[in-house]
């Protein structure tokens, strides 16, 4: 059932937790900083919350003015409204200094959105580097992800034009960013496929760091 639980403190940071402080709250908006998801594909990146538990958390955001529903291609889908992506700093912030934090026991789930979080934020990036159009597949989920200027852009569906194109699943490219020198294995052995040129890929992956190795 919906929690109704407060804190009852009159600070801001006690209301907004009374908002998003319940457990998977934050996972969710999490989840929905790129692009609407269904309820089954919420349920699929967020594997270890329950059917019932996601569908109160998401009646209580929305309840909050947090997300909102509406019709997508004749599905219903879940998205942030514009309260909600104010919420967007504050949930990075948060990765980024978890990234610091120990990792959990396996087994662990990555989701996509976790992974494209980390190749944004993670990786440092020449402003005068080439610009780079790859196109992702993960798990079967399309995404076109720009990189120019120093800045990367991430969005659902295909690309007009891709210079490179990647299939892989959001764990094995989390290792792959994290460890350049899996990239050959995991080609190797099918757990990802390339299609494009290997140093746009290493530039993707590595920014800066894979011309200073």
């Amino acid at each position: 059932m919906p929690t109704s639980r407060s804190y009852r403190d009159q600070c801001g940071v006690a209301r907004a937790l009374d908002i998003v402080g319940e457990r998977w709250a934050l996972l969710v908006v999490r989840e929905l900083l790129f692009v609407p998801q269904r309820f089954s594909e919420l349920r699929h990146a967020l594997p270890n919350a329950s059917s019932n538990l996601l569908a109160d958390r998401l009646r209580e955001l929305e309840q909050h003015g947090v997300i909102h529903r509406r019709k997508l291609s004749g599905a219903q889908v879940y998205e942030l409204t514009e309260r909600g992506r104010k919420l967007e700093p504050i949930v990075l912030a948060l990765g980024d200094w978890g990234s610091q934090a120990p990792a959990p026991p396996e087994p662990a789930v990555l989701s996509a959105t976790s992974a494209l979080i980390f190749l944004r934020r993670g990786v440092r990036r020449d402003p005068s580097a080439p610009k780079i159009v790859a196109r992702l597949d993960l798990d079967g989920s399309v995404w076109t992800v720009r990189v120019e200027g120093g800045e990367v852009e991430v969005g659902s569906g295909e690309p007009g034009t891709a210079d490179i194109s990647l299939r892989t699943d959001p764990k094995t490219l989390g290792r792959l960013m994290g460890d350049r020198a899996a990239v050959d294995g995991a080609l190797a052995e099918g757990s990802a496929a390339l299609v494009g040129d290997r140093e746009v890929l290493d530039r993707l992956l590595y920014g800066r760091r894979a011309s200073a190795e």
